[in-house]
C-alpha cells in the first residue's frame, strides 16, 4: 500500500521538471495519476496504463478544462504546475507578457481549482497544491517582476481556497521552490544571450546557501506529502525548497 492508495490525482505541466516527477512520484505511491499538459508528444513518455492517464490539455483554455473535469467522476489531489518565467523589470514587460504571465500562472490555477473543487466538496475531502516560488510575496529577485508578482498572487489564491473551504474538508497549500535543475531552467540558461550557459549556471549555483540546483524529484517528495493524509491537519501554508536562498 502507497502512501496515496486509492486516491485519483489531477496534475497539469506533467510532461517534465517538476511535474513529470510529481506525476511518476504520485503513481509510485498508489494513487490514480491524470497527467495533462499541452506537449502531448512528450506526455506520451510517461504513460502507464491503469495507472497514469495522459491528457493533452491547455490550462489557459477554460472550456477545454471544464470538458476534461467533466470526464472524471472524483478527484482527490489537484496540483497546478504549470507557469511561466518571464525575464526583466517592470520597464522589461510590455502589456502582452505581463498578460501572459498572470494567463498562465494564476488564471490557469483559478480556472482549474474552480472546475475540480465542487468535485471536492462534494466528497468532502481534498488536496490542491498549487506552485508558487520564493519570488513570490517572500523575496525579490531582480529581472523577475511579472513573474515574481504572479508567484504572490498565487500565495493569496491559496490561502482564500483554505480559508473559505477547510471546512468543507479542502486543503489547500503552495510550494516555494528556488533554482530547481528542470528542462524550463536548462532552456532559459542556454537562450540568455547576456551570458555564458557555464557562467549563468554557476551564478544561479553561488546564491543559494546549499551550493547546488535542487531536483525535481526533490520537489516532488515535498508535494507527495502534501496530496497524502499524513498532512491531513496543514492548510493555508507555503512550503519552501530554496536551499537557504530565501535565507539570503
Amino acid at each position: 500500500m502507497g502512501r496515496l492508495s486509492g486516491k485519483v490525482a489531477v496534475l497539469s505541466a506533467a510532461a517534465q521538471g517538476i511535474g513529470r516527477a510529481s506525476a511518476l512520484a504520485f503513481a509510485n505511491e498508489g494513487a490514480l495519476v491524470y497527467a495533462t499538459d499541452i506537449n502531448y508528444e512528450k506526455l506520451k513518455e510517461i504513460e502507464k496504463p491503469g495507472s497514469i492517464i495522459i491528457h493533452q490539455l491547455d490550462v489557459t483554455n477554460k472550456q477545454k478544462i471544464e470538458e476534461f473535469a467533466a470526464t472524471i467522476p472524483k478527484v482527490d489531489v489537484l496540483f497546478n504546475v504549470a507557469g511561466f518565467v518571464h525575464h526583466g523589470s517592470l520597464l522589461d514587460c510590455d502589456e502582452n507578457d505581463w498578460d501572459r504571465t498572470m494567463t498562465i500562472n494564476v488564471k490557469s490555477m483559478y480556472f482549474m481549482c474552480h472546475a475540480f473543487l465542487p468535485k471536492m466538496i462534494e466528497a468532502g475531502k481534498g488536496s490542491i497544491i498549487n506552485m508558487s516560488s520564493v519570488c513570490s510575496s517572500r523575496i525579490g529577485a531582480v529581472l523577475r517582476c511579472a513573474y515574481g508578482t504572479s508567484k504572490a498572487a498565487v500565495v493569496g489564491l491559496t490561502k482564500s481556497i483554505a480559508a473559505d473551504f477547510s471546512k468543507q474538508g479542502i486543503r489547500c497549500n503552495c510550494v516555494q521552490p528556488g533554482t530547481i535543475d528542470t528542462p524550463s531552467l536548462n532552456d532559459r540558461i542556454n537562450k540568455n544571450v547576456q551570458m555564458d550557459p557555464a557562467d549563468a549556471r554557476k551564478m544561479f549555483q553561488a546564491r543559494t546557501p546549499a551550493g547546488r540546483f535542487g531536483t525535481a524529484e526533490e520537489v516532488a517528495s515535498m508535494v507527495v506529502y502534501l496530496a497524502s493524509d499524513e498532512s491531513v491537519f496543514v492548510t493555508g501554508g507555503e512550503y519552501v525548497i530554496d536551499g537557504g536562498w530565501s535565507l539570503t
